[in-house]
């Protein structure tokens, strides 16, 4: 199968099948404490796991989402996860299965299922452990499944055996010893963990590159799992890479190839602090890029507050782009990521580079970005991402305009709008706005309500978020706001309050490189943690 012959499709996202065994294990409201000593999940998991992810206290990490502000506003009531304090659950990916299945008779889909198993220390009885499989564990399962599950038990492995078969052949596995329960959709997964359990294998505790310390949540991908995820990722970007077929085909084979040949491994946590959920990113790339982004990607530490008053007040998110040289941080990424391909297809990621900046009405980026001054700013008006505009201050406003679009005619007068000078495409869809030593260019819209944001003096920053941006010494930030009508995370956890408010959220994204690795740092109201709860709400 290619690309060229079939679409790509992602049967289910793995991160809801990886914290389905989580939320699964965790849902223990009949279980209470007894006083055997707690296993470390870790001491049982297969050092050889592609992904690792891990809470040592689901209640603790289920509240940090549900006792913040704007989800008491938007919420009837306080939901209480008391009976999940304590609970320890490990989940391991020991592979993925693909399979493919016809749509029609020239197009079919790609379905990646991990495999993986869940490791919950419930400080429980064991008859109480059991109780929970055969009941609830076995309700859910009959319910996801469709129904018509059938149960079989046995006494395996020192424990209480379970298989779960549905109507159309899927099947899941249980497994309860002592206080422990065993869960996922794979038997080898489970057998891998009682060869560990049985001193056979090695465990995952082992590995030096786990995080360590008091978060709500952390993870893990080892090298292995970074090609296998990279194959994965690369299908994902395929599908958004337009109509083309060649296209397609040629993303779903580099991505995968250059992320295999620079990542080596990735390490997440989440952490509470005073503005909400922090979750840090930390992505190792190989020495020789990690050299090289050492040298180029560099802060300018730039005071961007003489941009910051066009940034309109319906904007739905912000990046500031802070570099000593944007042109050599530029060429340097793209440069690696010609170097992790053969000859040919960095030749084809060379010359198609330049389509990453046709949004904001740029044809030349190496000219642009040698004609500009460190701080950049990026506005986006709309949840897509296609209603974009750039602001900055140029070194050479002539050198300057030979790189926007050649849509725009520059030998025609300029027209006067709120104070600045702007020239449109002729189809009128791009607008480039000169104001000073300030310009603006991107969709012709996003520029002229730019421009009134900046007259009015009622944009984005005039609530105090300004600090946000100044005050990071990251290369890159972004503020961003969202709003969820339906409230999905609230119905999933609560019910909604009695007139029906938005949920909104604040989020604020910082990317650093720094001790050779990249550093990418989400705070927010909810969470990666409270972006997988809100995916098992009804569609």
């Amino acid at each position: 199968m290619n690309a060229d012959q079939h679409r790509y499709f992602l049967g289910a996202n793995p991160l809801r099948l990886l914290f389905l065994s989580v939320v699964v294990c965790g849902n223990l409201w009949l279980i209470s404490s007894c006083s055997s000593k707690p296993t470390d999940v870790r001491s049982l998991i297969p050092s050889d796991s592609l992904v690792y992810l891990e809470t040592n206290d689901l209640g603790k990490a289920v509240r940090a989402v549900t006792e913040n502000e704007a989800f008491r506003n938007a919420a009837k009531k306080q939901p209480d996860f008391s009976a999940l304090n304590g609970i320890h659950i490990g989940v391991a990916v020991t592979g993925f299965e693909t399979k493919e299945q016809p749509v029609t008779d020239e197009n079919s889909v790609l379905n990646f299922q991990p495999r993986f198993v869940a490791v919950a220390e419930t400080n429980a009885w064991n008859y109480q452990a059991n109780a929970f499989a055969e009941n609830k564990l076995g309700e859910f399962i009959n319910e996801v499944y469709g129904g018509e599950v059938e149960l079989e038990t046995s006494p395996k492995y020192d424990g209480k055996y379970y298989v779960w078969s549905a109507q159309d052949g899927r099947k899941a596995y249980g497994l309860v010893i002592g206080s422990l329960i065993f869960f996922g959709n794979d038997e080898s997964a489970i057998e891998k963990c009682i060869a560990v359990r049985k001193g056979e294998a090695e465990p995952i505790s082992k590995n030096t590159k786990l995080p360590s310390g008091e978060f709500l949540s952390s993870g893990y991908v080892s090298p292995d799992g970074v090609a296998q995820l990279a194959n994965i990722v690369g299908i994902q970007f395929a599908l958004g890479a337009g109509e083309e077929e060649e296209v397609r085909g040629f993303v779903a084979r580099v991505l995968p190839e250059i992320l295999r040949n620079s990542v080596k491994e990735v390490t997440w946590t989440a952490a509470r602090s005073d503005k909400g959920i922090e979750d840090k990113y930390i992505i190792e790339p190989d020495p020789e890029s990690a050299n090289v982004f050492d040298e180029t990607l560099i802060p300018a530490e730039t005071n961007v507050n003489g941009l910051l008053s066009f940034v309109p007040q319906d904007a739905v998110s912000v990046t500031r782009y802070d570099l000593k040289n944007a042109q050599v941080a530029w060429r340097s990424v793209l440069l690696t990521a010609q170097k992790k391909t053969d000859a040919a297809s960095g030749s084809v990621i060379g010359a198609f580079s330049s389509s990453l900046f046709e949004a904001y009405g740029v044809d030349d980026p190496e000219t642009f970005l040698s004609s500009i001054n460190g701080g950049i700013l990026t506005v986006r008006a709309d949840a897509d991402g296609e209603n974009v505009v750039v602001i900055s201050t140029a070194k050479d406003i002539a050198k300057l305009k030979t790189s926007i679009a050649k849509e725009i005619a520059f030998s025609k007068p300029a027209e006067t709008v709120e104070g600045a000078r702007l020239w449109r495409s002729e189809d009128g869809d791009v607008a480039f706005a000169v104001i000073g030593d300030k310009f603006l260019v991107g969709d012709a819209e996003c520029v002229v309500n730019a421009l009134k944001a900046n007259t009015s003096g009622q944009g984005f920053f005039t609530n105090g978020r300004v600090d946000l941006l100044n005050a990071s010494s990251a290369i890159s930030v972004t503020v961003s706001e969202s709003k969820d009508p339906a409230a999905k995370l609230v119905q999933v956890l609560s019910e909604r309050a009695d007139k029906d408010p938005p949920l909104n959220e604040s989020t604020v994204i910082e990317t650093r490189f720094a001790g050779g690795k990249l550093q990418r740092t989400e705070t927010s109201n909810f969470g990666l943690i409270g972006s997988i709860i809100e995916q098992f709400g009804k569609e």
